[in-house]
């Protein structure tokens, strides 16, 4: 590995949801030996960096976001060793690692729980987590009017093996994830030997769950009427997110990870209400990065998408953080369908991978988008796993559909997701072997080719990755930027073609266009060009 301090700044970083990347053993699970076996690829495809959910022991009740041992590897995805060659097979080849942290919550399953539930009210173990009374005459209401992230009520009532039932504890996620009380010393010097831990074995650094939400109002106060937030919810009112007191912990974070060499970084899963809120995770003393989600899920439309990366930039700029730009994630429809689907959804999607490559700073990419995959929209109700299902009584079918397991071969289902005849945990659709990398290696303008075309260049290219951008004049419904030295990119937004004024050389497009003639370019719709000039 060359040391660069500050790699995260124009890194293009691939995220891989462990469970669904590559299954080495034939048990359905993806796992770190299929990664490991799969790292060439990667590297072919272009991407400086790996960032791995979380691959720790778990009862999975919501995907290994609900842990039970932050310093071992679940039997189901390997081992710690399993790990160690991974990490040492990335270094090996230039990829540097980053791996999930989940801070606000552990599993029920957790030693920490265990103890807790086992304890008395007022309890040391109990002071690790949120445990209050109930209301009413008997303690029957819970101590507050707050929800679920994942639907239904944010508190679960302990009972005694008696039946007895007593204090109440707080999860914003399912029950099986109590929230830690941030409050208590204890839970602080835990986290801080989990990261050494981690870092002392070679990682690059920490992806934090729930950035925004480990802090909460200490009054625990109702919600107004109607109040409630999502997963995808911004909302900084709300007396469980975007508190204060996550800036402390995050300052004594950064402190920590500086103590090791070699640019460690951490980055935020920062929910928050706009640009400005989000960088206050990004001051000098805090975290190195965070997703930008006003991004993600912006539509596709000029005006609303130079709005965020306008707002992005400066908001950013202010405290001296580059921007990270990203379109998909485990959590979130795939862009293609978010986008129309279909031939469309795909154009779309080809479009706007072309312009996050362009833009200033660090892009996230998530396992398959190379592919173009769709979100799986028609999963078979009895293999839905997601807790949000349950727990909305059935009425949102949740994430599943963007964590199908990766086809890599064409041929019968799982299309080399694992060995032959191996039935993954959750079911490849009928076809996927033609969306597979083996399908698309080598087809010119297939969505594989692109971004290893795309990623490539973007390495090259000086203008590209970190730096700056200035916006040029263009006609209605298109955006025009260039970066120096002699680079710009234009995106027709509309659905027809458009003439630009436009010269020099066509590096690439998402979709065929000609080139520039006489001091202007037909860009097609839903179309993007990179030009050297």
């Amino acid at each position: 590995m060359k040391p660069r301090e500050h790699w995260w700044r124009e890194a293009a970083i691939y995220q891989i949801y462990v469970r669904s990347f590559a299954d080495s053993n034939g048990d359905g699970e993806g796992d770190l030996a299929g990664i490991r076996e799969r790292l060439p690829h990667l590297l072919e495809l272009g991407v400086d960096a790996i960032w791995l959910t979380p691959f720790y022991v778990s009862p999975l009740a919501d995907g290994g976001y609900d842990v039970a041992d932050y310093r071992d590897v679940d039997p189901r995805f390997g081992t710690l060793e399993d790990f160690d060659a991974l990490l040492e097979s990335a270094h090996a080849s230039g990829i540097r690692v980053i791996i999930d942290i989940v801070p606000n919550h552990t599993s029920s399953a957790h030693r920490w729980f265990r103890e807790a539930v086992a304890a008395e009210p007022g309890s040391p173990e109990r002071a690790r987590y949120l445990f209050r009374d109930g209301g009413g005459p008997h303690g029957e209401e819970p101590p507050n009017n707050w929800n679920s992230i994942f639907g239904g009520p944010a508190w679960t009532r302990l009972k005694r093996p008696d039946g007895t039932p007593e204090q109440w504890y707080l999860h914003l996620f399912d029950a099986e994830q109590p929230d830690l009380d941030w409050t208590n010393p204890e839970v602080h010097e835990e986290f801080d030997d989990v990261l050494r831990f981690w870092l002392e074995r070679g990682v690059d650094g920490f992806r934090i769950d729930v950035a925004h939400g480990m802090v909460k109002d200490e009054a625990l106060p109702d919600l107004p009427e109607g109040a409630q937030a999502g997963l995808l919810d911004g909302d900084t009112s709300l007396p469980y997110f975007d508190q204060d007191g996550v800036h402390d912990i995050y300052r004594r974070w950064r402190a920590l990870v500086e103590e090791y060499p070699g640019g460690r970084a951490l980055v935020a899963e920062a929910w928050v209400e706009d640009a400005e809120r989000v960088a206050r995770y990004l001051r000098p003393d805090e975290l190195h990065q965070a997703f930008n989600f006003e991004y993600l899920t912006s539509p596709w439309d000029p005006a609303r998408l130079r709005e965020v990366i306008d707002r992005s930039l400066s908001a950013n700029g202010a405290v001296g953080a580059a921007t990270t730009w990203v379109l998909s994630n485990h959590d979130i429809h795939r862009h293609v369908t978010r986008f129309g689907g279909g031939e469309q959804g795909l154009r779309r999607a080809r479009a706007a991978t072309l312009l996050m490559l362009a833009l200033p700073g660090s892009v996230y990419l998530y396992q398959g988008e190379e592919l173009g995959l769709p979100e799986v929209t028609d999963l078979p109700e009895d293999a839905l796993q997601d807790p949000t299902w349950e727990r909305s009584g059935r009425t949102d079918r949740g994430r599943d559909g963007c964590r199908v397991p990766l086809p890599w071969e064409r041929g019968p289902e799982p299309c080399g997701f694992g060995p032959e005849g191996s039935e993954p945990w959750l079911p490849v659709p009928e076809g996927w072997g033609e969306l597979s990398r083996a399908a698309q290696k080598g087809v010119p303008g297939s969505t594989l080719e692109l971004y290893t075309a795309a990623l490539g260049t973007r390495r090259e290219l000086e203008a590209l990755g970190d730096g700056t951008m200035t916006w040029l004049d263009a006609p209605e419904g298109v955006l025009h930027f260039e970066r120096e030295p002699g680079f710009r990119c234009a995106v027709n937004l509309r659905r027809e073609p458009v003439e630009i004024g436009a010269e020099g050389t066509v590096l690439l497009s998402s979709v065929p266009v000609d080139a520039p003639a006489e001091g202007s370019l037909t860009l097609p719709a839903d179309t993007t060009v990179w030009l050297s000039v």
